[in-house]
């Protein structure tokens, strides 16, 4: 058992929440989905609570009731090898969600992820003081990022 792990509230999307990005994400699954029984405070059958695990990481996806707004205060980073994978998760995770600045978005329950590659960190803090600076200025004026632009700039 994960010593701490990560509780997401829904309003009552847990499951569908839950089974999305277990759908998005390689070495994924359900590990467990509390149902309301009879007399519960919610519809008999109903998720409760919907437990997951991504790539080794436990959450808990909670049926909450009352709608909480997730914010960017709280996010997800996915550290990605390449432009193909940085567009999967682009692409999934923005269906019915929304992009926004440098790698971030919101996917369609208002979770906050930044899809980053790799390769972002040795090129805005490279040995190449200016070419960093190129590729931080490139990176601010990007949604979704693109390595080869990043390259692009740092070289110059």
């Amino acid at each position: 058992m994960q010593k701490i792990s990560t509780c997401l509230w829904f309003e009552n999307q847990a499951e569908e929440a839950a089974e999305f990005y277990v759908s998005v994400f390689d070495d994924c699954r359900i590990l467990d989905v509390s149902r309301y029984g009879e007399g519960g405070p919610g519809p008999a059958g109903e998720a409760i609570t919907a437990e997951f695990e991504i790539e080794g990481r436990r959450f808990l996806a909670l049926n909450g009731g009352v709608a909480s707004n997730f914010t960017e205060a709280v996010s997800f980073v996915v550290d990605c090898a390449d432009q193909e994978e940085v567009d999967r998760y682009w692409e999934a995770l923005t269906t019915g969600g929304a992009e926004s600045q440098c790698g971030w978005l919101k996917d369609r329950y208002g979770v906050s992820w930044q899809i980053v590659p790799s390769v972002l960190s040795s090129l805005i803090a490279g040995p190449d003081p200016e070419g960093s600076q190129r590729a931080m200025q490139a990176m601010l004026g990007m949604r979704k990022l693109d390595i080869a632009a990043l390259r692009s700039a740092y070289e110059g």
